[in-house]
C-alpha cells in the first residue's frame, strides 16, 4: 500500500493546467470550424500570424465580425446545455464530502474533464460536426465541473487550516497556484496549437486528466476519517443527508449569521460575474480586430495574467497583517474596476499587455471571501458551506458566459471593450454590499460570536 499525503496542491495543479490548457485551444477550435464554414479557407490565425482583416470597408471585416459572432453564441448554448447537472452535482458532491470524504469532490470532476476532452479530440480527428461538442458539456456536467472541483479543494484546506488566523493565506495560496496553473497552461497552448495542432493538442490534457486520477485515488490522504462515514450516498437517508446540510446550516444559525453569510455569497457572486465575465468573450476579442492577435499571443496574454494571482497571493499574505478582511477585497474590486476599465480601450498589442497591470490585486476578493465566509461556519458545516458556493458558482458560472457572450455578440460591431465597462460598473454592487457587511458588525473577531451562537442554536433545538 503507498505512502499518502495530505497535499491537494499536486491535484489542482494537474486539474488547472489540463482545464486552462483546454479552454483556449476548445474556443480556438471552434472559432477555426466556424471560420472554414464561413470562408472555406483556413484559420486567420494559423501560423507565425494573424492575417485578420482589420480595414472596416472590407467586406471580410464583416464577415469576421459574424464569425465572432456565432462562435460566441455556440459557446452561449454548449455552457447552458450543462447547467442543470452541474448545478445538481456540485451541491450534492460537496455536500457529500462532510461525512463520505473529500476525494470523491476531487475525483469525478478529473474523470469529467477527462471524458470532455476525449469528445473534443473525436470531433478534431474524425471531422465530427460541431454539435458533438455539447455532449462534452454535458459529460462536464454530470461529473461535476469545475466548481465542484474548486468546492472539493477548499473543503479539503478548511479541514486542513484548523487555525482561523491561518484560513485567508491558505485559501489565498491555494488561488495562487490555480491563477499561475492557468497562466502558464495559456502560453503552453499557443505553442501547443502551432507546433502540434488541434489533434494532438487535445492529447496533452487528456494525459495530464489521467495522471491526476492516478494521484487522488492512489497517494492523496483523506481528510474525514472512516469512522465519520454515515449513509451511503446512493441510499434515502443519504441523500436526504446531503440535500439537507446547506438547509440546516442556515436553519440551526442566529439571525446575524445568517444575514451575514447571506450578504457574503451575494457579494461572492456579484464579484465572480463582473471578474469572470471579461475573460470568458477575452479570446474571441484579442483575436478580433484591432488586435488581430494569434495563438502564441493569446497564450502569453493568458500567461501575463499569472502574475495578478501571484500579486494578489502575496497581498493576502501582507495585507492580513495589518488590515481587516472587508478592507483587503476593497482593494482588490477597486484593481478590478481599474483594469477594466483600461482594458475597454486597449487596442494595441502593447497596451493589451499593460493592462495586467492595474489587475494585480483584481483576485484577492473571492479567495478572502471565501475565507470569510468560512469563518462563520462550524467545523463540520465546512462541506455544507462550499457546497453552496459551488453550486453557485457554478450556476454563477455558466449565467456569465451566457450573458457576456450574449452582450459581446450584440456590441462587437461598434464597441468590442463595451464588456470590461459592464464589469466595472458590475463590481460597484458587491463593492457596496462588502460595505453594508460591515456595518451591520461584522469583524473578523466576530466569527467566534457567530458559531458560539449556532452552537446554542443547535443546543437549544
Amino acid at each position: 500500500m503507498m505512502k499518502q499525503i495530505r497535499l491537494v496542491e499536486p491535484v489542482v495543479i494537474l486539474y488547472c493546467f489540463a482545464t486552462f490548457l483546454s479552454f483556449p485551444i476548445n474556443q480556438q477550435y471552434i472559432y477555426q470550424r466556424l471560420w472554414i464554414e464561413e470562408f472555406n479557407s483556413t484559420v486567420p490565425y494559423s501560423g507565425n500570424g494573424s492575417q485578420c482583416e482589420t480595414n472596416h470597408s472590407n467586406p471580410n471585416y464583416i464577415h469576421q465580425k459574424e464569425v465572432q459572432k456565432k462562435a460566441s453564441y455556440f459557446s452561449i448554448k454548449l455552457d447552458l446545455s450543462a447547467l442543470i447537472p452541474s448545478l445538481v452535482m456540485s451541491l450534492i458532491l460537496v455536500s457529500y464530502g462532510d461525512r463520505h470524504g473529500r476525494k470523491m469532490s476531487l475525483l469525478l470532476p478529473s474523470v469529467g474533464g477527462l471524458l470532455s476532452v476525449a469528445v473534443y479530440f473525436s470531433a478534431s480527428f474524425f471531422a465530427l460536426p460541431l454539435q458533438i461538442l455539447y455532449l462534452s458539456t454535458v459529460i462536464s456536467g454530470f461529473f461535476g465541473s469545475f466548481a465542484t472541483f474548486l468546492g472539493g479543494c477548499f473543503s479539503y484546506v478548511a479541514d486542513l487550516a484548523k487555525d482561523v488566523k491561518s484560513k485567508n493565506i491558505r485559501i489565498a495560496f491555494l488561488d495562487m497556484v490555480l491563477g499561475v496553473s492557468s497562466g502558464v497552461a495559456g502560453i503552453a497552448s499557443g505553442y501547443f496549437l502551432q507546433q502540434l495542432g488541434f489533434k494532438l493538442s487535445f492529447g496533452i490534457p487528456a494525459i495530464l486528466h489521467i495522471v491526476n486520477i492516478f494521484y487522488i485515488v492512489f497517494l492523496l490522504e483523506e481528510t474525514v476519517k472512516k469512522s465519520e462515514f454515515r449513509q451511503s450516498i446512493l441510499s434515502k437517508e443519504g441523500l436526504k443527508e446531503v440535500f439537507s446540510g446547506v438547509y440546516y446550516m442556515f436553519k440551526h444559525s442566529s439571525s446575524k449569521k445568517r444575514v451575514t453569510l447571506s450578504l457574503l455569497l451575494c457579494a461572492f457572486m456579484l464579484y465572480l460575474f463582473a471578474n469572470f465575465g471579461p475573460s470568458t468573450v477575452l479570446t474571441l476579442y484579442e483575436l478580433g480586430s484591432p488586435l488581430c492577435w494569434d495563438s502564441v499571443l493569446v497564450g502569453w496574454g493568458s500567461a501575463l495574467s499569472t502574475f495578478g494571482f501571484v500579486t494578489s497571493f502575496l497581498g493576502v499574505y501582507l495585507f492580513s497583517r495589518c488590515l481587516k478582511d472587508p478592507y483587503i477585497v476593497s482593494i482588490g474590486m477597486i484593481s478590478c474596476i481599474t483594469g477594466a476599465i483600461v482594458a475597454a480601450f486597449a487596442t494595441t498589442t502593447v497596451s493589451m499587455m499593460l493592462v495586467r497591470l492595474p489587475f494585480l490585486f483584481a483576485a484577492m476578493p473571492l479567495p478572502v471571501l471565501r475565507s470569510m465566509m468560512s469563518k462563520v461556519v462550524l467545523e463540520h458545516e465546512q462541506g455544507a458551506l462550499f457546497a453552496c458556493i459551488a453550486c453557485l458558482e457554478s450556476l454563477t458560472g455558466i449565467l456569465t458566459l451566457a450573458i457576456f457572450n450574449s452582450v459581446y455578440a450584440s456590441t462587437v460591431m461598434w464597441f468590442p471593450g463595451f464588456s470590461f465597462l459592464l464589469s466595472a460598473g458590475l463590481t460597484l454592487i458587491p463593492f457596496g454590499i462588502l460595505w453594508l457587511v460591515s456595518c451591520i458588525g461584522y469583524e473578523e473577531s466576530s466569527h467566534v460570536l457567530l458559531v458560539n451562537e449556532s452552537i446554542s442554536t443547535e443546543e437549544e433545538s
